[in-house]
Parts: structure tokens; sequence; C-alpha cells
């Protein structure tokens, strides 16, 4: 009884329109920042290195470069400070985890993009 409330609290708290992302892809988090009596939106845009969880604490790890220094966000999926998140590249990855990105630097750093076919 006590475990259908909880999954009941669960489903209403997840967000319905997530998008179709995966390992491998580099995507654009849209989060809501406040600072002070200010909202703002701020972009993090990198790969998604590593996706982990279900449910309603399911999260995600993202990695970027910025002015040649790795850095990684770990995002709650289902958070309500993540506006949206837009994937700009899918990737094609034979691994549930891409922590081997993290030691390459240049060319070797990038991950193949997934070709899909358009059907009309």
């Amino acid at each position: 009884m006590n475990q259908q409330i909880i999954r009941d609290l669960e489903m209403e708290s997840m967000k319905p329109e997530i998008a179709d992302f995966n390992v491998g892809d580099n995507v654009r988090v849209h989060i809501r920042i406040t600072e002070g009596k200010r909202e703002r939106i701020q972009i993090f845009e990198g790969l998604v290195i590593k996706r982990q969880g279900g449910g309603i604490q399911e999260r995600f790890t993202v990695r970027k470069l910025s002015y040649g220094i790795g850095v990684e966000k770990t995002f709650p999926l289902h958070s309500p400070m993540i506006e949206k998140i837009e994937v700009v590249r899918t990737g094609k990855v034979r691994r549930a985890r891409l922590f081997y990105i993290r030691d390459r630097v240049g060319k070797s750093a990038k991950v193949k993009q997934k070709i899909t076919r358009r059907t009309k």
C-alpha cells in the first residue's frame, strides 16, 4: 500500500516531455538559474558520457571543454531546474559509459555521428 502511494507521487513529479537522448549524444541542457530575485536560463552543451538510475531518480552526466579544461555536470533528469533538453547530434557508441573520453584530447576525443535515414 505504501509503495503504491510513493509510486503515484513519483509519477506526478516526472516530466512527460523528455527528449529521447542516449550516451554519446551531444545535448544542449537549458538550466533555470536563480540569482537573488532574478531568474534566467543558462545553456550547458556537451557530450553525454553517462546515464544512470531509473524513474524519478534518473540522472545523466554531460561533459564539455571550457577553455581547454574538461567540465562535467550531473543533472537529475526530472528536475524542475531543467527547462528543456535538446539533442544537437546523435553519436554512434558501443559503450554505456564513456569515461575513456576524459583521457583523450583532440580528434581522438570525438564520437562518430550516427547517420539517420529519413523516410518519406
